[in-house]
């Protein structure tokens, strides 16, 4: 697939999932304006060779020059290029674009805003975590019921500068005796928090599994009227097979599977 192919799927499948998130986006050359001044702009994955890797960064505010960009990678499985490129850019919108949105409504709807006193003058937006593979509601449970971000915060702290906002990306799982921990800060990978999510008791099966969540962190906590508007109306929560996770035990998680077992 050339180039302009590419950019084009990515941008109609930007467009169709933050419909999901009640989110009016459409093409507009290079990027794919939002409500407001708000934007995502894609980048060509270096050395992306039809796997299915996507580039997007969501800008706050689009026309300023210092405007700041949150960039994010994700990757999506498929038999074709495009099946790909729209299952990455699905998972982008469940862990990273969630958060987000959050952050521009703060109607608590799309993610959790937890306190994390463990990295002090940082507040936080966490999305809910896609989690995938075999026996992944053991995973998804132990995400729910354990705090990862504070967990973290001794490894993360010497990371963060500046005003914000900084991303921070979590992936995890793997099976027993063959396991994977990632902390990306900012886009780059973290040695220290690494070695910190690797060292916690998640659980680590037979069969693989694993976990991807995205949390933004600020150093003012952004009310609904300060971001830039996002419109719409929030449609019901996403029940795809990416089960939702928060820290606390009442977030989003807990929901889900009330949801569920409701039969809603």
């Amino acid at each position: 697939m050339r180039p302009q192919e590419r950019l084009a799927v990515i941008q109609r499948c930007v467009v169709r999932e933050m419909a999901r998130l009640g989110q009016v986006f459409r093409p507009d050359g290079e990027v794919v304006r939002g409500p407001g001044t708000t934007a995502v702009a894609v980048r060509e994955h270096p050395g992306d060779d039809g796997t299915g890797h996507v580039d997007l960064g969501f800008v706050l505010q689009l026309g300023r020059a210092d405007a700041p960009v949150v960039w994010d990678c994700a990757a999506g499985l498929g038999k074709t290029e495009e099946e790909k490129l729209a299952n990455a850019v699905k998972m982008w919108a469940t862990t990273t674009a969630s958060v987000l949105v959050e952050l521009a409504e703060g109607y608590g709807l799309r993610a959790d805003r937890p306190d994390v006193p463990e990295l002090p003058g940082w507040h936080a937006v966490q999305g809910p975590a896609a989690v995938f593979g075999f026996g992944n509601e053991h995973l998804a449970g132990w995400l729910a019921e354990n705090r990862v971000l504070p967990a973290l915060a001794p490894a993360l702290r010497s990371e963060l500068t500046g005003p914000g906002p900084v991303g921070v990306k979590l992936f995890l799982g793997g099976k027993a005796g063959d396991d994977v921990a990632e902390v990306r800060v900012g886009g780059e990978v973290s040695e220290a928090a690494s070695a910190a999510l690797r060292a916690l008791d998640w659980p680590r099966g037979e069969r693989l599994c694993w976990a991807r969540l995205f949390v933004l962190l600020t150093t003012e906590r952004t009310a609904p009227e300060q971001a830039a508007p996002a419109g719409g109306v929030a449609p019901a929560p996403m029940r795809a097979q990416a089960a939702p996770a928060a820290v606390r035990p009442r977030g989003l998680f807990a929901r889900w599977r009330e949801a569920r077992r409701a039969g809603r």
